[in-house]
């Protein structure tokens, strides 16, 4: 299927409903007020009937500020999601040693953790997120993992599963004019076109060259003019989903937000920090003095009362008028425990929601020590961290056996390709004081080995690793016994 003609309507209108979603939830994700207050522009009111904090006072009056209160929960769901799926880098495993070796140092230096990090983060943002591979001889001798976000993508499924993806970004520019740079990935294949175009259209297609930002393409097309043959019966994108169903939209493939049905309770969250945050303004300290205590600073000017002067000369204040005359002070109470209660019960509704537990935002006890407390804690992060990796793994397997094929063509010729299997690590560590009494109390009941020691602490360690650290640990303890061979102990 060939790019879009001049003239389309874009973003495409067929994901119209879609984008105005994601368009929501990454006003939220990104804690802008500005974006928060144009999205709601139009959404005056919540599903109870009261009006939205972010649709109120979009232009206060002269002279007042924009007192309303946003608190990051959204984008701290979407990092949380992140952290217990990638915050340990997964393990990736082949059966070919030199294919092993190679795909540990594509991996390691092109940063494929860190690129994991930034996609769940905004998959579980946006209700998913595409992984592209793609290279450049002229930049790195390997190829490279990118993240794509969902709301910069108009992908085609069938039966499911992803068949075609097109991406495009808008490019910089002086002009009035918005320039956009279209990226088709089919199989075997990658199209490129540039487009100059509107606000809500693409425009006329114009060579590549015309753009500083897409001119080094130019150089690559085949023989079509706006492709780039890859020579794979595989796509070089995949799509995966946050987590599925998506609930307002049954049976498409596409993932729900974590934010999904959350919108009202963020906003809820908002309006009870707004309202505390106000009490707290409300209630600072303020004299009401008589006017016999200001100073006048003459015609126009006004009057002011010093309240850090000392003494004060005596005034002509009736008798009859008593304390009513003095100085008094005006201080309200703060409903702190109320609006305490308030937010706890909010964040808790909310994370649930997500499918996350409250403890993993540190809104329960937090007196657990070890690995087993903490995910019996969090057992529903932990149910949700192992779906979402079940729509990872996959995908992940897919590009990683892209990269290795793309390396083999272009890289390293004598590569053998292989489909890796993914291990997700750990997302609770064990405390390690924990572990030390643990294995302390083995070894003095003569219940554990020196080796066994050695892969309880360094879980991630191969054999050789262990062995190298067994054998040091016994020379330093004189517990090594020595070759019977070398001793001349054997006849």
């Amino acid at each position: 299927m060939p790019l879009p003609d001049n003239g389309a309507p874009w973003p495409p209108p067929a994901f119209g409903s879609l984008y105005r979603e994601m368009r929501a939830d990454d006003a939220w994700y990104s804690g802008d007020r500005t974006r928060l207050a144009d999205v709601y522009r139009h959404q005056e009111q919540r599903h109870d009937g009261r009006r939205r904090l972010w649709a109120r006072h979009r232009h206060p009056q002269p002279g007042r500020h924009d007192t309303r209160l946003h608190i990051p929960l959204p984008a701290d769901i979407a990092t949380t999601s992140a952290d217990l799926l990638f915050s340990e880098p997964p393990t990736f495993t082949v059966g070919d040693p030199a294919t092993q070796a190679r795909l540990d140092e594509i991996t390691d230096a092109g940063g494929v953790a860190n690129t994991l990090l930034e996609a769940a983060e905004v998959g579980a943002a946006l209700g998913g997120v595409f992984l592209r591979v793609t290279w450049d001889t002229a930049l790195a001798p390997r190829p490279l993992l990118t993240a794509v976000h969902a709301d910069a993508a108009a992908p085609e499924f069938r039966w499911g599963q992803l068949s075609a993806v097109t991406f495009w970004r808008e490019l910089p520019s002086d002009a009035n004019a918005v320039w956009r740079h279209l990226e088709r990935h089919e199989v075997g294949r990658v199209l490129h076109g540039l487009y100059e175009g509107t606000a809500d259209t693409l425009g006329t297609r114009v060579p590549l060259t015309e753009h500083p930002d897409t001119a080094p393409l130019a150089d690559s097309l085949g023989a079509e003019g706006d492709s780039i043959e890859t020579g794979l019966d595989q796509l070089t994108a995949a799509y995966v989903p946050n987590i599925r169903p998506n609930r307002r939209h049954r049976g498409s493939p596409f993932g729900r937000s974590d934010y999904q049905s959350a919108h009202d309770l963020f906003d809820a969250l908002d309006e009870t920090w707004s309202s505390w945050l106000r009490d707290i303004r409300l209630a600072r300290a303020r004299l009401i003095v008589p006017d016999g205590y200001l100073r006048d600073h003459g015609p126009g000017r006004g009057a002011s009362f010093d309240d850090d002067r000392e003494i004060w000369q005596a005034l002509n204040i009736p008798p009859t008028d008593g304390p009513a005359a003095g100085i008094t002070l005006s201080q309200f109470a703060i409903r702190v425990t109320e609006h305490q209660q308030t937010t706890d019960a909010i964040m808790r509704q909310a994370v649930q929601l997500a499918g996350y537990s409250a403890q993993s935002f540190g809104l329960g006890d937090s007196t657990a020590t070890t690995a087993t407390e903490v995910t019996a804690r969090e057992r529903r992060s932990m149910i949700t961290r192992d779906k979402k990796s079940r729509y990872w793994a996959p995908a992940l397997a897919d590009m990683l056996l892209v990269m290795l094929r793309l390396d083999q063509s272009l890289y390293t010729p004598g590569l053998t390709p292989e489909r890796p299997t993914i291990t997700f690590g750990d997302s609770v560590s064990e405390d390690p004081q924990a572990v030390a009494q643990t294995l302390s109390l083995l070894q003095q009941a003569q219940a554990v080995s020196t080796d066994t020691k050695v892969r309880a602490l360094h879980p991630d360690w191969d054999d050789g690793a262990v062995r190298a650290e067994v054998e040091r640990i016994l020379a330093e303890t004189g517990a090594a016994v020595p070759d019977p061979m070398q001793a001349g102990l054997l006849p």
